[in-house]
């Protein structure tokens, strides 16, 4: 059965989905500063561009809160604090909120010392990476990230397999520049798209590129009937060998260092648990610390300003379509049809009225 023919999107003001959100995370307990996380990390990620990350995860963690999966107004354990090295478990906490009050601590810990060293273990889904990554870079630090993801169900096939054996584990790193110019933020799935962007497709209900799914046959397929529906498929790995090698890294860093445990040890119930590695740096500890920013600015002009293959087609520096696309999106968010129907059903069980007027 092919995929539907594609829904039409909805623009909705993104104070709408943040208010939202926020009443939704407030009928699951959350207390107004963690839901205020949430919703800020949630409608960033859908003003950046990735839908995959934004409130269109809300079904799925009121899924993970029913099933006691999700703790609300947890802040995180400190499990190790000595010198440059912090780690903290998230006891299950919202990601969002985990991540984020570890990676400010590890900005004044890499300030005192001059590096962290940070690992998040058992935080629920910790969305995208990349904000920690922006939060290190404003602090005027660099950032390396790796984050690996335990579930129920693996999604993303070991090179060369037709079974899922990992989840997306993204890699994201952020180097900043000086003052005026924009900073380096690389923020990537090291699987070939990340499994919220496969979500976004099925909401849509269109196929997605060739070479980044394969049938439960370890066939190629643009249908993502393959992997909602069963027998399930997988994603493929970014760049074949080498993505695979970053995301077994990623595994390994986030999940065994961090004490959390891999695909391959740990026996995982219901939602998602993600593990973190970070290694955050003060640049001016370095020799080149001084004029890094500088030479980040200048890199990305020198590469911007390569002489394009299409004309149409601009060469891009990571970063650069996040923040080109929040520009684009200040005004609305386009959300499409399933995904607002999936929205309004959490509403619905939760007692929550959307900030939206109801398609009919």
């Amino acid at each position: 059965m092919p995929d539907a023919v594609p829904s039409d999107l909805r623009p909705v003001p993104p104070d709408d989905l943040h208010r939202f959100t926020m009443a939704l995370c407030a009928a699951m307990g959350s207390g107004p500063e963690e839901a205020r996380i949430v919703a800020d990390h949630l409608v960033l990620a859908n003003l950046s561009g990735h839908d995959s990350h934004g409130v269109g995860m809300l079904p799925t963690y009121h899924a993970s809160w029913k099933a006691g999966a999700l703790v609300p107004n947890r802040a995180g354990r400190t499990t190790v604090e000595d010198g440059p090295i912090l780690a903290v478990d998230g006891e299950m906490g919202y990601g969002q909120v985990i991540a984020l009050k570890a990676t400010e601590r590890a900005i004044a810990i890499a300030r005192r010392h001059g590096v962290c060293v940070l690992t998040v273990a058992n935080a629920h889904h910790i969305g995208r990476i990349g904000t920690y990554s922006e939060a290190a870079v404003a602090a005027g630090l660099v950032s390396v990230q790796f984050c690996n993801v335990l579930s129920t169900q693996a999604h993303v096939a070991a090179h060369g397999s037709r079974d899922a054996r990992l989840g997306t584990n993204p890699v994201s790193v952020g180097v900043p520049a000086v003052a005026d110019a924009d900073p380096f933020l690389l923020d990537m799935a090291t699987s070939a798209a990340a499994y919220g962007k496969i979500r976004v497709a099925h909401n849509k209900g269109v196929a997605v590129a060739p070479g980044l799914i394969i049938d439960a046959d370890g066939r190629d397929t643009t249908r993502t009937e393959a992997i909602f529906g069963e027998p399930r498929g997988a994603l493929l790995p970014m760049a074949g060998h080498k993505g695979y090698g970053l995301a077994v890294a990623a595994e390994l860093l986030a999940g065994a260092l961090s004490g959390q445990g891999t695909m391959a040890t740990r026996e995982t119930g219901p939602g998602v648990v993600n593990g973190l590695f970070a290694v955050l740096v003060d640049p001016s500890r370095l020799p080149g610390g001084a004029a890094l920013g500088g030479e980040t600015a200048a890199l990305s002009d020198y590469l911007r300003g390569a002489p394009r293959r299409d004309p149409a087609e601009a060469v891009l520096v990571a970063g650069d379509p996040e923040r080109a696309t929040r520009r684009d999106r200040a005004a609305a968010l386009p959300v499409d049809a399933g995904t607002l129907r999936q929205l309004e059903e959490t509403a619905d069980a939760l007692g929550v009225a959307p900030t939206w007027t109801r398609s009919p």
